[in-house]
């Protein structure tokens, strides 16, 4: 394996800082010589030392240095040589303060300057060191290590995952077995004049586990595993996101057959000129360039693959994305229900798990959850047992995880008032009243009046129990039945409007616009769609702000959302209404116990049309009716 170029030595410094050395010897012996220090015969010394005009004097081995009590002839200072025997005698006579030092050699001047300029050359590399981050380097070369990539590097026994390790997403692990088989025997590819892709794009919702997916990758080829964020390649210094992608690619070739992997992409390859709207050259942009040259330069021949993960596809420039470059986009969706349980086991080996725990049913009430929802799962109902100081986690454990990730924790320090509870109980069972009848809905589990997250005073815990693709209109209009049901209980029982209902009409206005602007599913404004699934680059209704439709066409949708909540509402209203004395007597229950779970709710409302016996019912009455 070939290996990198050893860096510079850095010679030529050493020789630059000799030369400023011996320069600022030269300049302090000249200012030194150029001073008020004046060299007079011994003879004129003693003279003045007679007359008392010497201040001080320092006798040093072959010469005298001393200081006039007032300048003389424009100088403060003198020196003087030879030095008699007798000095002392003379000096002590005249009553003038006296003192003796060595002279400085060659050596000691030398030293004397070295030290300080060390010293300091040794705090500047400290400072530069720490600031380009290049630990390793010396000299100069620290600082440059500003335009190295950042990239960890990972051998394939640092890696440590294989695909036994990622579960629930299938489908892209089969998608990457060829990258795989192409890394271990590039040849065999080659042989029929195919090509492996140059780049495989992982996309997918956060937490489905595209980073663990490229590690199990890099595992299962046993190659090096080049990683970098792809915000690691933006910098304030001009040309260093540049300069750091020509290295990450520089290094890789040399380690090939090697994986590059970029999470995080849309950091990095946002399309050009989508967020510079003023125009002129962008770094961003800059570093853009350099990927897209380094993806057209490199040969697939040489077992170098690039992976690269982002959750906003959408933003993505057109050049990044076109064939050649990235040729292949690998969705890694959230997992069914079968991948959940494949999740669920993987993280289940490393706690402590109750024979008793059915696994597929934890996976049942987890319909949404991604891999790292999962995961968070498995580890609050490992906490919850462990603060009960249980040996094995239970499912009543995980019951509790999924509410407090769905729900919040519970708030029992915050105490209602008794209307509000009131309240609150009767909103809460106007919406587990209105799920038990309507056909096509989440069925409920619990419903709570103890507060929970940051504003929810009570909750009617739903959770599907299959997974689901599509929804007909009359299974949408069921939903925003259920959302409004507890804002038709408050006004049935108490004839007044609560700010309780706040977030249930958000969902519900949400719902009714994308039936009508989305889905196209008013009669009225026929088969249309105003509204995407995804905003464009530069906002919802692009650069101008302006929509895509018309102000009349503004006003149909807002009448047609106004009219879709009005009906459902009237028809929830009267559906309460019919059966007021259930909701009372189920709200009266929910306020002395604060929970009910499924079978209190089964028994509780055993007339509803919705109930499971009410349905065997029916079932029955029809066979005898076809018979």
């Amino acid at each position: 394996m070939a290996t990198l170029p050893s860096p510079p030595r850095n010679q030529p410094y050493l020789w630059y800082a000799l030369a400023f050395l011996f320069a600022m010897l030269f300049l302090r012996d000249y200012l030194q010589g150029s001073s008020d220090v004046r060299t007079i015969p011994y003879s004129e010394f003693q003279q003045a030392l007679a007359d008392g005009q010497v201040a001080s004097v320092v006798v040093g081995g072959d010469r005298i240095r001393g200081e006039y009590k007032s300048p003389q002839e424009g100088a403060s200072k003198f020196t003087t040589i030879p030095v008699p025997s007798d000095l002392r005698a003379d000096l002590e006579k005249a009553g003038v303060e006296y003192s003796a030092t060595r002279d400085q050699t060659w050596f000691t001047q030398v030293l004397s300057w070295l030290l300080p300029m060390a010293l300091f050359l040794g705090v500047w590399l400290f400072v530069i060191r720490r600031l380009a981050g290049g630990a390793g380097g010396g000299g100069m070369g620290s600082f440059m290590q500003v335009g190295k990539s950042r990239a960890k590097i990972y051998v394939e026994t640092d890696t440590r995952v294989g695909f036994d390790d990622v579960a629930g997403v299938d489908e892209a692990k089969e998608e990457l077995q060829e990258i795989i088989e192409f890394l271990k025997d590039p040849k065999r590819y080659g042989s029929l004049g195919a090509h492996i892709p140059k780049g495989v794009l992982l996309v997918g919702p956060p937490g489905t586990g595209k980073t663990l997916l490229a590690r199990a990758v890099a595992g299962e080829a046993a190659v090096p595993f080049f990683s970098i964020s792809g915000s690691e390649f933006v910098e304030m210094f001009v040309g260093v996101g540049a300069a750091r992608v020509r290295d990450l690619f520089e290094q890789a070739r040399q380690k090939a057959p090697a994986i590059i992997f970029i999470d995080e992409l849309d950091a990095l390859g946002r399309a050009r000129g989508a967020f510079n709207p003023g125009g002129g050259h962008d770094e961003r942009e800059q570093t853009l360039n350099q990927l897209l040259v380094e993806l057209d330069g490199f040969d697939p021949s040489e077992g170098l693959v690039l992976l690269a993960a982002t959750n906003r596809p959408e933003i993505l420039d057109p050049a990044l994305l076109r064939a050649g470059r990235f040729d292949r986009q690998v969705l890694v969706d959230r997992p069914d229900k079968r991948g959940r349980v494949q999740i669920l086991k993987v993280h289940a080996k490393k706690i402590l798990l109750d024979p008793l725990v059915s696994l597929e049913q934890v996976a049942a009430l987890t319909t949404g959850f991604t891999g790292a929802d999962l995961a968070n799962l498995v580890n609050e109902a490992a906490l919850l047992a462990t603060r009960r100081r249980a040996t094995q986690v239970t499912m009543e454990d995980f019951t509790q995880a999924i509410e407090r990730i769905v729900a919040g924790l519970e708030k029992k320090n915050r105490i209602l008032n008794a209307r509000e509870r009131a309240i609150v109980a009767h909103h809460e069972m106007g919406h587990a009243l209105m799920a038990l009848m309507l056909p096509g809905v989440d069925p409920v589990h619990k419903v709570s009046i103890i507060p929970r997250g940051i504003g929810a005073l009570g909750y009617t815990l739903q959770r599907p129990t299959e997974d689901r693709f599509l929804m007909t209109r009359e299974e949408l209009e069921n939903k925003i039945a259920v959302l409004l049901g507890g804002r038709a209980a408050e006004k049935l029982i108490f004839e007044h409007l609560s700010t309780g209902a706040a977030d249930d009409l958000a969902k519900a206005t949400d719902i009714a616009r994308s039936m009508v602007a989305r889905y196209g599913m008013d009669e009225n404004l026929g088969y249309v769609t105003y509204d995407t699934e995804r905003p464009n680059l530069l906002g919802q209704y692009g650069a101008s702000g302006e929509r895509p439709f018309s102000e009349h066409s503004a006003e149909a949708i807002d009448e047609a959302v106004r009219e879709i909540i009005q009906s459902v509402f009237e028809r929830t209203y009267q559906a309460l209404a019919d059966h007021r004395t259930m909701l009372e007597t189920c709200a009266k229950e929910l306020l002395a116990h604060e929970t009910l779970e499924t079978e209190d709710l089964e028994r509780l409302t055993a007339g509803l049309p919705g109930h499971p016996v009410a349905k065997q019912k029916d079932s029955a009455d029809s066979l005898k009716a076809s018979d």
